[in-house]
């Protein structure tokens, strides 16, 4: 892809409903999102960082002043560049992984534009539709919970995730089991919101028939998950733990997880993501495709990301509208408790310019080293 110029937008997308975790509350989401210009087409990234470190070190300020001022003028100094040349060019970039994911995938869905490949077959995928789940955030009481629960899987939802954090734990999942049964799989997330002192407590989990318990204890404290999976029966996946193949594999050494949730943004971009994936497959781990609550954009890679073939667990991708009333694309579909996978070159998806207007969106142009702020 010859690349002229790249635009970083900003938009603000407000939720349908409030969305808490063990790390605070989010009532919308403040979009990143970037824009290759290249000679013959133009691709789409979307940046998964939060408004506010909480998550990660990463924020939406830092990117976007990571990839103005350092990240794409390197890209653009190379003039033609491709999707794998991505990494190694920012490679002398440290950390901001979620920027860099965001360029990658922008650049990747340019360039697979002008070839006709889809997104899911460049990256190996083998499946038309995908399975997926639904995260429910930290409710104000168990009754409002269930209530929450029970409208998403009549929706067609057959995985439930839950989020927890000490004091809203094992009363909430076994509240949540009682009302919905055997038949539904569930799982609970912690977000680190645990500490060692807390295994005993984690291992009544073990009573609910849950598909694993994700990241309890903080991200670098591998030796703490690694006790608590000697202890417990339900399988420990990790999530903050995992930002590159190397970590998954280290991981999986230690024995400190089971099953992985691989998040592009995290480990810094798809192809990555997809090493993390194969390192996993070596070892017999299967992974699953988290969510940060992505819009239509973002849910796009996500999709050709778990359609491949070791993404053996429903991801955290789900319909549009479970966090927005419209999105920055077409809307993506519940059927049956999955999601079609877009075929269309690149990403497969059309980014709507008349929502970006009605939403404000801020756009900056970069052009070598040149900065041009205006608002749309």
């Amino acid at each position: 892809m010859k690349l002229e110029a790249i635009e970083l937008v900003r938009v603000f997308m407000p939720l349908v409903e409030p969305f808490r975790t063990s790390f605070g509350v989010q009532t919308g989401r403040e979009v990143l999102l970037v824009r290759a210009i290249g000679d013959a087409s133009e691709g789409w990234g979307e940046c998964v960082a939060l408004a506010e470190p909480s998550y990660s070190s990463e924020f939406v300020g830092s990117s976007e002043l990571a990839l103005r001022e350092f990240l794409c003028p390197a890209v653009l100094s190379m003039g033609h560049i491709e999707g794998p040349q991505v990494a190694m060019v920012l490679s002398k970039v440290k950390g901001h992984r979620m920027a860099k994911a965001a360029l990658e995938m922008a650049i990747l869905d340019g360039d697979l534009r002008t070839k006709g490949v889809a997104f899911s077959e460049y990256l190996g995928g083998i499946r038309g539709k995908v399975e997926v789940g639904v995260s429910v955030g930290i409710q104000s009481d168990v009754d409002i919970l269930v209530d929450r629960v029970q409208r998403y899987v009549a929706e067609g939802y057959r995985r439930v995730k839950l989020k927890i954090e000490p004091g809203w734990d094992v009363e909430p999942v076994r509240a949540v089991r009682q009302a919905l049964g055997e038949n539904i799989a569930l799982q609970v997330d912690a977000n680190t919101a645990y500490s060692v002192a807390d295994i005993r407590r984690l291992t009544r989990l073990d009573e609910y028939n849950l598909l694993l318990i994700e990241q309890p204890f903080g991200a670098r404290d591998l030796w703490a998950h690694e006790e608590l999976a000697k202890q417990c029966r339900t399988p420990i996946c990790l999530d903050e733990s995992i930002e590159s193949s190397a970590d998954a594999h280290h991981a999986i050494v230690a024995g400190a997880c089971r099953i992985v949730n691989v998040k592009a943004g995290r480990v810094g971009g798809y192809l990555e993501a997809r090493r993390v994936h194969d390192v996993c497959l070596a070892a017999g781990v299967p992974v699953w495709c988290g969510g940060m609550l992505e819009t239509g954009i973002g849910r796009a890679a996500n999709l050709a990301l778990a359609s491949l073939p070791n993404f053996a667990l429903p991801g955290d991708i789900s319909a549009s509208n479970r966090y927005y009333t419209e999105d920055l694309t077409d809307p993506f579909l519940l059927e049956e408790s999955t999601i079609t996978v877009p075929t269309g070159p690149g990403l497969g998806v059309e980014v709507r310019s008349d929502e970006l207007v009605r939403h404000r969106a801020v756009r900056t142009l970069v052009q070598g080293k040149t900065v041009f702020a205006n608002p749309a």
